[in-house]
């Protein structure tokens, strides 16, 4: 594999202007390393579930005026899509990487997972402190493991466009980021203490 992490160049990608100049930089910077970095993961996470799982690279294609400020992969267990489904996500916004176990607004069954969590709300909490949950996908603002209170959880399960993203932030600085190994080394061991949550999720359904 030749994926030999990221970069401050794949970072400046989201400091050029223009849709068009934004997009192609994202295509020929960033999404090689998706291919490659994707590619890997699914191999290994289709290991660890014992099922198949597929890779799905963000095209952005809703947008016509604003450049995207992140842009990630994700896999999940279905061919065709992604997002009505759990699934785990790796990305970049302009400073840190993101590493995600993802239940965004789209997810079926969404307040079945959601009652599970609360469910399982202390086994969540058992997760190391410095995770990172995000309530909001398209947002760069996230909140700490330890400052999760149970009303988030709930605000999940009873707001349509709510989400719940878990996993860790990395800096851009950061030299698990920027070392290959590193990196994918760092992605597995936070995959593997989210596929608890992820099965937890999939039996919701």
């Amino acid at each position: 594999m030749n994926f030999d992490g990221f970069n401050q160049h794949d970072f400046d990608t989201f400091s050029i202007n223009g849709l068009d100049e934004r997009m192609e930089a994202i295509q020929s910077r960033i999404q090689p390393k998706f291919q490659e970095l994707g590619s890997y993961m699914v191999d290994y996470l289709s290991a660890q579930l014992g099922n198949e799982v597929y890779l799905h690279i963000a095209k952005h294609a809703r947008r016509t005026v604003n450049p995207p400020k992140d842009t990630w992969l994700a896999i999940a267990d279905n061919k065709r899509g992604y997002k009505k489904h759990p699934h785990f996500q790796i990305g970049l916004f302009d400073d840190h990487v993101f590493i995600w176990l993802a239940l965004i607004y789209e997810l079926d069954h969404k307040k079945e997972i959601a009652q599970t969590f609360l469910d399982n709300y202390q086994t969540l909490k058992k997760l190391p402190d410095y995770y990172r949950i995000s309530l909001d996908h398209t947002k760069k603002t996230s909140i700490s493991l330890k400052q999760l209170e149970k009303k988030d959880v709930e605000r999940f399960r009873d707001v349509k466009k709510a989400e719940f993203l878990i996993g860790q932030h990395l800096p851009s600085t950061d030299l698990r980021v920027k070392n290959g190994d590193k990196f994918i080394n760092t992605v597995k061991d936070t995959f593997n203490s989210l596929i608890p949550f992820y099965q937890m999720a999939l039996r919701s359904k």
